[in-house]
């Protein structure tokens, strides 16, 4: 068993939280035209897109190399804006095991928040923090948002 880790971040965001619950349940093949820097391609493998259960494969860009991910969808609660994936297959798990990302959106009075929360655990001291992932789903998500608030004010 190895060193649990758990890294998180929030971001405010201008777009209505909605959108983000939408592109990454529903509509996750839009993200290579949103954010083309971290997303070059997505591909349902098995079951219903955006259902508990379902797979799915991710062509992404991180640290500077082009990576894959193949995940499970664990939980999805509509009403909480809530989704989990869990990479089964692909570039984190040959390092990290256990790697989960849980996507969280919230409107909090005036602000809109999107929440990343990271977990997994590490082989030992040694196999560093995925901090660098973390800023990775920050990036990503303000893309997103600039994406939508630019079609919005057209």
């Amino acid at each position: 068993m190895g060193l649990k880790s758990k890294l998180s971040a929030q971001i405010e965001v201008k777009a209505k939280n909605d959108v983000f619950h939408d592109v990454f349940r529903h509509k996750p093949h839009h993200l290579s035209t949103m954010c083309p820097v971290q997303a070059q391609g997505f591909e349902c493998l098995e079951g219903d897109l955006g259902t508990v259960g379902s797979k799915i494969c991710w062509k992404y860009t991180h640290d500077g190399k082009q990576k894959i991910s193949k995940q499970i969808f664990e939980v999805i609660d509509e009403e909480k804006k809530i989704m989990t994936v869990r990479e089964y297959e692909g570039d984190i798990v040959k390092e990290y095991e256990n790697w989960k990302v849980s996507l969280h959106v919230d409107g909090e009075g005036e602000k809109d928040l999107v929440t990343w929360t990271m977990e997994y655990e590490r082989p030992n001291n040694n196999v560093p923090e995925l901090t660098s992932l973390l800023q990775f789903f920050i990036d990503m998500t303000n893309a997103i948002d600039d994406h939508h608030v630019k079609a919005r004010d057209v």
